[in-house]
């Protein structure tokens, strides 16, 4: 199975990402979630960015938090809301939101 998971919030969510066991698994990061893809705390980038090798933030989600795309970790692709469309029909088969 491939999965997708929408991450909005900025509390974490790493116990139930490592619930998840999918083949193909990748965190897509809005609303209040893109703090994830561009804050440290303590020196240290979140620890959600270990969960899973396909990353995308929302652009338009980062913005409107006073930040910009050079802000996101390099781990993560920046991605606009017609990216997100393509990305959820073309790569994975289930979607999940945190």
């Amino acid at each position: 199975m491939k999965l997708a998971v929408f991450v909005s919030d900025f509390k974490l969510a790493s116990d139930t990402l490592d619930r998840l066991k999918a083949d193909k698994l990748g965190i897509i990061f809005v609303a209040n979630g893109v703090y994830h893809a561009t804050t440290k705390e303590n020196g240290k980038a979140s620890a959600l960015l270990d969960k899973a090798p396909n990353l995308y933030a929302l652009s338009e989600d980062i913005q409107t938090r006073g930040m910009n795309d050079a802000d996101v970790d390099k781990r993560v692709k920046v991605v606009n809301y017609g990216d997100v469309v393509d990305i959820i029909f073309n790569e994975y088969d289930k979607l999940a939101w945190l």
